[in-house]
């Protein structure tokens, strides 16, 4: 079943360096919904792209000529901290997957994956949800367990805000009630809410808040 793209337009800029990829990612994202407002063939268009355009969201390629997919992953996030990578990329290795998730990519699906994963993907993440595909979660929770430090605050590898964002969704409030409590645009809640997942490597929300509230963090 094709999941329902999200109501908001989301605009998303495809990335990679073959014409024949992101013809066929454009007509499977147009086709469910979603808008395309631009294409990249490679790290440095995509940087450039990225600035002008300002999308929701990037798929990205990762091996490209010139300035890679994690590079490029890294300065967009930079200079736009509102725009989400999602990573498709025929690598699986570890070191790929990481490396993207430290550049702050969102999500990462394996190219050759159904594509009902990759449009579940795009709609997970267009609510603030971090993704990985399947094989890769259970590396991600394994390596991200071993780079928390010790230290007596629960989730000391959160941010303070990220800790405050996390409680009210353990309390049952969603994104548009945590805008309005902290004050705070609609957009930095998402972005709030990916890093927390990202950092805790939670497969979604629900995951994030039984993991907080059996932490206390209500």
């Amino acid at each position: 079943m094709t999941p329902t793209p999200p109501t908001s337009e989301l605009e998303i800029l495809i990335v990679d360096d073959h014409p024949i990829v992101r013809r066929g990612l454009r007509n499977l994202l147009e086709g469910s919904g979603f808008r395309v407002c631009g294409e990249a063939a490679d790290g440095d268009d995509a940087i450039r792209a990225a600035a002008e355009l300002q999308p929701d969201m990037v798929i990205m390629d990762l091996a490209m000529p010139g300035v890679g997919g994690i590079e490029a992953t890294r300065q967009i996030i930079t200079q736009s901290p509102h725009v989400s990578v999602l990573v498709v990329s025929m690598s699986e290795e570890d070191a790929s997957v990481f490396a993207a998730l430290r550049a702050g990519a969102r999500g990462y699906v394996l190219k050759g994956s159904d594509p009902s994963d990759l449009l579940r993907a795009v709609e997970s993440i267009s609510r603030g949800d971090a993704v990985f595909g399947p094989g890769l979660a259970d590396r991600v929770l394994a390596y991200f367990s071993q780079q928390i430090p010790p230290r007596n605050v629960a989730f000391p590898e959160l941010s303070e805000r990220e800790r405050e964002v996390l409680g009210l969704l353990a309390q049952g409030l969603h994104n548009p009630e945590i805008s309005r409590r902290l004050g705070i645009r609609p957009k930095t809640v998402r972005n709030h809410v990916s890093n927390v997942l990202t950092k805790l490597a939670a497969t979604d929300r629900t995951e994030a808040i039984l993991r907080a509230r059996a932490a206390g963090l209500t």
